[in-house]
């Protein structure tokens, strides 16, 4: 299962970096706090976050800029630590607003989210952020809703990697998922917070829990290279 996994992750490689790897103008934003996201850059890079508390636990974000007919976009897909991908997120350069939202379910069945709201990252600081999309649930009578409404926190200096400390917006999320059946009418939801940190230069180098027993920290920056090394051992 392992193997699929990494077989699937590489096919998807093919398939989402074919634009990737070309030679093309620099992308700009209009959002004022574009410094504090992902680089705008067409070679694909790979953060490897790690959950410090357990160590062994690891989240991959396979982070690149291309251009097509529908404008420029900043592709973030998320895999987990067997090179399974999980989830892509498809942001307007622009606007730095969610344009799709695609899932990926235990059968390894690739969805484009139903999205109904785009906005994950601010274009002003006092405003909050919703992001929801719906996407089929692990049944066929069940629908999923997940949710994030993102205020800001803080702007501090945060340790990065070994690369000292970098200006950081710190944010509060509040992340929901909730199971619809729509023939019941019953749902249940899940909520919780989380602190996220997004450092000038990096994008996401950091989250974790109120109660921090789930801490994610960027701990390298990969080629794809590198990467496909890794998970191919």
């Amino acid at each position: 299962m392992k193997r699929f996994g990494i077989y699937l992750a590489l096919f998807s490689i093919v398939l989402f970096g074919i634009n990737a790897c070309s030679n093309s103008p620099e992308y700009t934003s209009k959002n004022p706090n574009a410094a504090y996201f992902y680089p705008f850059d067409t070679i694909p890079k790979i953060y490897l976050y790690r959950d410090i508390n357990g160590g062994l636990e690891e989240e991959f974000h396979r982070i690149y800029a291309l251009k097509d007919n529908e404008g420029e976009h900043l592709i973030v897909e998320v895999y987990a630590s067997d090179g399974r991908i999980r989830e892509a997120y498809n942001y307007n350069t622009d606007s730095l607003n969610l344009q799709d939202y695609m899932v990926v379910d235990v059968q390894q069945e690739k969805e484009k989210a139903l999205l109904y709201k785009d906005k994950l990252f601010p274009m002003k600081l006092n405003e909050q952020t919703w992001f929801a999309a719906k996407f089929r649930g692990i049944t066929d009578s069940t629908v999923m809703l997940s949710e994030v409404k993102r205020r800001f926190k803080v702007n501090k200096k945060h340790a990065v990697m070994d690369e000292g400390d970098c200006a950081t917006l710190v944010f509060t999320d509040e992340v929901k998922l909730t199971v619809l059946n729509p023939f019941t009418r019953k749902e249940q939801a899940h909520s919780a917070k989380r602190i996220s940190y997004f450092a000038e230069g990096f994008g996401l180098v950091e989250w974790h829990s109120l109660n921090k027993r789930s801490h994610f920290k960027l701990e390298q920056i990969l080629s794809q290279q590198e990467w496909i090394k890794m998970i191919t051992r």
